[in-house]
């Protein structure tokens, strides 16, 4: 195996014994551990276990995220062999949580089932144009998914200066564009003139039911992905595509904006801006649909129920 590349982690004041938990793997590993004394949240924390990375190249991954055996060798291939990019896009397989605890731990990656959902419905590998990775039928997030993006160190860094500072100092989950969404504007200003790779093969597994901020799941998808596609379009994306990707975004916007009403702060209510996140998006003919798809969704779900 390839050992040309270092583990950066920074513990954001988690209960875990950290280093307890990789003193066996240091002596196999390049392991640069940072320990925060208070939760940075998400934005800050990720900056700066970004400023650990020594290589050109970064590859963010989180406590819920595994490795198929070769990735690391797979990835390294890759990158060397398409020496004009400066973003890979590296597909990743769904796999529940809950099925861990049937193995020892650590999990290795053999005992993962064959035939998983992957991310992507990609099948093929090309390079493309960053802005055409902004496609639904590539990624429904948009990028919004950091563990599928590998980038190149030095235009990261350089443009780093696009976030807001004071945004991202708000460690409330998802309050603000920024302190969700911030490496989306880094991406987009760092790369947009750039070519990208798309790594049809997952060469990543990400745990589901692990999450800890799983009641915004509606709010991210409705409120944060919509402005994220906003935020391209301001930045140079075309208007045609972006057009149909905003509207694809809005498939559950009716039922998904009850699910935020009905359920409060804790489903980020309070941080919804009705006339841009609502008002705006009824021009959408999605966010009318939504009302039909949901309702075919329940009758067939609710048939299946019967005919069990």
């Amino acid at each position: 195996m390839n050992k040309n590349f270092e583990v950066c982690i920074s513990d954001n004041s988690s209960n875990y014994d950290i280093k307890k938990l990789i003193e066996p793997f240091k002596k196999k590993l390049n392991i640069q551990l940072n320990i925060n004394r208070k939760n940075l949240g998400f934005a800050q924390n990720v900056i700066k276990v970004t400023s650990m990375a020594k290589n050109q190249f970064i590859w963010l991954l989180g406590d819920d995220d595994l490795l198929i055996e070769t990735a690391v060798d797979n990835l390294t291939k890759i990158i060397k062999n398409n020496v004009d990019c400066d973003f890979f896009w590296i597909n990743s397989y769904y796999y529940d949580y809950v099925n861990l605890k049937k193995f020892s731990h650590p999990f290795n990656p053999k005992f993962l089932p064959k035939n998983l959902k992957k991310h992507s419905p990609q099948n093929r590998d090309k390079k493309l144009n960053f802005f055409d990775l902004i496609d639904y039928k590539i990624s429904f997030d948009y990028l919004l998914g950091i563990y599928l993006c590998v980038f190149r160190k030095s235009k990261w860094k350089k443009n780093l200066i696009h976030v807001d500072k004071k945004k991202i100092s708000d460690i409330r989950t998802w309050s603000n564009f920024d302190n969700t969404c911030f490496h989306i504007k880094v991406f987009c200003k760092a790369f947009k003139d750039s070519k990208v790779y798309l790594c049809a093969k997952p060469q990543s597994v990400n745990l589901y039911g692990v999450r800890e901020w799983n009641k915004l799941y509606p709010f991210i998808e409705i409120v944060r992905i919509p402005e994220v596609l906003d935020y391209y379009r301001d930045n140079g994306m075309k208007f045609l595509p972006y057009i149909i990707n905003k509207n694809y975004s809005l498939r559950n916007f009716f039922n998904y904006f009850i699910k935020i009403i009905l359920g409060g702060k804790e489903y980020g209510l309070n941080y919804v801006d009705f006339k841009k996140n609502f008002i705006c998006n009824l021009i959408y003919p999605n966010s009318w649909f939504s009302i039909l798809y949901y309702t075919k969704r329940t009758l067939i779900n609710s048939f299946k129920n019967i005919t069990k």
